[in-house]
This record gives structure tokens, sequence and C-alpha cells, in this order.
């Protein structure tokens, strides 16, 4: 029993030093990989973001705010009961100028 104790007793002293030892390595490990992800998101994160702002930008300059022309499709548009909001036949994110009724754009005479 003697001889099962310091067997024991020397297996987990062993493996305390290696998670020790570990230990001190994984440390440097993770100061050295949070550096590299700082370096990465100045580097490649910030400008990327950047550029698609301005892709952005740009298309919203070439955009035509125009509304098309209206055609009345059947199988658009419909409404086989009332919405439970407002007048029961704009959605509940309905925006007049972008999306039409279904007997067309509201406040315009065409």
């Amino acid at each position: 029993m003697a001889a099962f104790r310091r067997l024991s007793q020397a297996v987990l002293r062993s493996s305390f030093n290696q998670s020790r030892q570990l230990s001190a390595v994984a440390h440097g490990e993770q100061h050295q990989s949070g550096r590299t992800w700082k370096i990465l998101s100045f580097v490649v994160a910030l400008p990327g973001v950047g550029v698609c702002m301005l892709n952005a930008f740009l298309k919203a300059q070439h955009h035509s705010h125009d509304q098309p022309e209206f055609t009345p499709y059947t199988h658009l548009r419909i409404r086989s009961k009332r919405f439970p909001w407002g007048d029961g036949n704009k959605t509940l994110f309905h925006n007049s100028h972008a999306n039409p009724l279904p007997d067309g754009y509201e406040g315009h005479d065409h």
C-alpha cells in the first residue's frame, strides 16, 4: 500500500510540474496570438470596413432614386386577409416610396 502511495505521489508531482511548464508556454503563446489578432484587426479588418463603406457610398451616388414603373401583376401583392395593423392593406415595414400597394404607389397620380 505504501508503494502505491509513493507511486501516485510521484505521478502527481510529475504531472504538476508538466502542467506548470505547459502553462508558462501557453501564456507566452497567448500573448503572441493576442498580438497577432491586434495587428490583423488594424491591418486587415479596419481597411476592409473602410473599403466597404466607400463602395456603399459610391454605389449610393450612382443609384437612381426614381420609383420604378408600376405594373399590376396578378400574382404579386395578393391580400387574402387584412393585416392586423393600420388600414390592413400595408405591410408592417411599409415604405410608401418603395413598396406599392395592390393598386399602385400611394400618393401619386399616374
